[in-house]
């Protein structure tokens, strides 16, 4: 029962102090560990990609970003991307949703543009430091059956 009743305190407090840090003029970085073995495409079962994220936020609840990205396959397929998105938070409850675009460069003379909606939560740790479990799927535009790919990530946000 103690166990139950602090996770309930603990989740009250990271909500309720969670709700000053999506205000207008909030700045963010980030860094988040993606496919963690559990990404799956057609052509790949294993990937394993490093993300480093820059924010602002322009209005309340929206937040604009920037990301560059690391992914590797395997041996021979490696791949760097740019990108930007926007990350609307839900009712400043810590659920967001996201959209964006990325430029992917795999280092075998590829190159593709891709759509990435993600769902995750910022479960925060203290006033400044977020956890960020979310839910992607990268879908290409070129290889759409080829290339897309559906996966999970875990990152670390700072709100400053």
């Amino acid at each position: 029962m103690k166990k139950v009743f602090m996770a309930l305190l603990l989740a009250t407090v990271g909500v309720a102090s969670a709700s000053a840090q999506f205000e207008k003029g909030k700045i963010y970085g980030g860094a988040s560990a993606s496919g963690l073995g559990i990404s799956y495409s057609e052509t790949t079962k294993f990937t394993f990609g490093l993300e480093a994220l820059a924010g602002y936020m322009f209005a309340d609840d929206l937040m604009a970003m920037a990301e560059v990205g690391y992914d590797y396959h395997n041996s021979e397929t490696q791949s760097l991307s740019l990108g930007v998105r926007c990350r609307y938070y839900i009712v400043q409850n810590g659920l967001f949703l996201s959209l964006g675009a990325k430029y992917l460069h795999e280092f075998k003379d590829y190159n593709d543009f891709y759509l990435t909606p993600e769902v995750g939560y910022s479960f925060f740790l203290n006033h400044n430091v977020t956890l960020e479990p979310s839910v992607y799927y990268n879908m290409s535009l070129s290889k759409f059956g080829d290339k897309s790919r559906f996966g999970i990530k875990v990152g670390i946000g700072f709100f400053f």
